[in-house]
């Protein structure tokens, strides 16, 4: 999956952060603003979990959502 490209359409992409980690703040999603890093932070912020655990989830809601989901029309 593309960051660069969620980054730019962040406020798009942020309903399908929501359906996955439903215990992110609006603040939270101020600070992620679509990178990684920072999202993986959250979520070990707000659900207890470790680095590594965090980043295992990112990486299997990249592989569930894909990159196909910008192509998609509402």
């Amino acid at each position: 999956m593309n960051w660069d490209r969620i980054e730019g359409n962040w406020k798009q992409v942020k309903g399908k952060v929501v359906e996955q980690w439903g215990k992110l703040t609006d603040d939270d999603f101020d600070v992620v603003a679509g990178r990684r890093e920072q999202l993986s932070g959250k979520i070990q912020e707000r659900y207890g979990v470790a680095k590594d655990e965090a980043d295992r989830q990112v990486t299997e809601w990249e592989r569930k959502v894909g990159d196909d989901w910008f192509d998609r029309k509402p």
